[in-house]
């Protein structure tokens, strides 16, 4: 049984009640004071935290209708995407109008990633269009700091999506001086080893670099 004492004038006693210790174990005492300058009244008192922050990891045993049902909703999760993307590439198949399409949403949807961005016109097998992105200053690769970051979380990642899973090809040409991109919707992008993104040095303004004096290219 703890108490509170405050010293008033007169003393008072407030019982504080304390939990067993069997039920709440590791407890550390603190002792507190709370001076008020305005009535000078001192309070003291005694404070029980718990020190135990230990988690036991929760193992669910899951008998033979939970696994059969876990394995039904994961393979129809996986047959609904499989034929999402299916149809989105029988409905929109490798064309100017796909690439025109791929251009403008990439420009209106993935402003929150890689910054302002607008839609510019080239070149295609001798014909003008509208396939490419233009980053003026990327925020990926602004907040990153990082030509790795770019180049294996960003660039390698979306060519391999969009070439493998929508079927349209893409090239992702990224500018390390100005921090600029380019993508090009319809183009395929060069052999890794011919990539000229890929035999960037340590960025100018790589963090690491700078706290620690080292490179991530070493």
């Amino acid at each position: 049984m703890g108490t509170i004492i405050i010293s008033t004038p007169t003393s008072i006693r407030i019982p504080n009640f304390v939990p067993p210790k069997s039920r709440w174990p590791n407890h550390s005492r603190l002792r507190v004071k709370l001076p008020n300058a305005r009535n000078a009244l001192k309070t003291e008192g005694t404070i029980t935290c718990s020190n135990d922050t230990t988690t036991t990891k929760t193992v669910y045993k899951d008998n033979w209708f939970d696994r059969i049902a876990i394995n039904y909703m994961s393979q129809a999760l996986q047959d609904t995407v499989e034929n999402c993307i299916e149809q989105f590439r029988k409905l929109v198949p490798p064309s100017k109008f796909s690439r025109h399409v791929c251009a403008v949403f990439t420009s209106v949807f993935f402003r929150w990633l890689v910054g302002p961005c607008e839609v510019r016109e080239s070149e295609f097998e001798g014909v003008k269009e509208k396939n490419v992105v233009y980053i003026k200053k990327c925020r990926f690769l602004e907040t990153s700091n990082c030509a790795g970051m770019c180049t294996n979380m960003c660039k390698v990642p979306a060519q391999d999506f969009m070439k493998n899973t929508l079927g349209i090809p893409i090239n992702m040409v990224p500018n390390f001086d100005d921090m600029s991109c380019e993508y090009i919707f319809g183009v395929d992008p060069p052999a890794l080893q011919d990539d000229p993104a890929f035999k960037q040095p340590c960025y100018k303004l790589c963090n690491v670099k700078h706290k620690h004096v080292t490179s991530c290219m070493t």
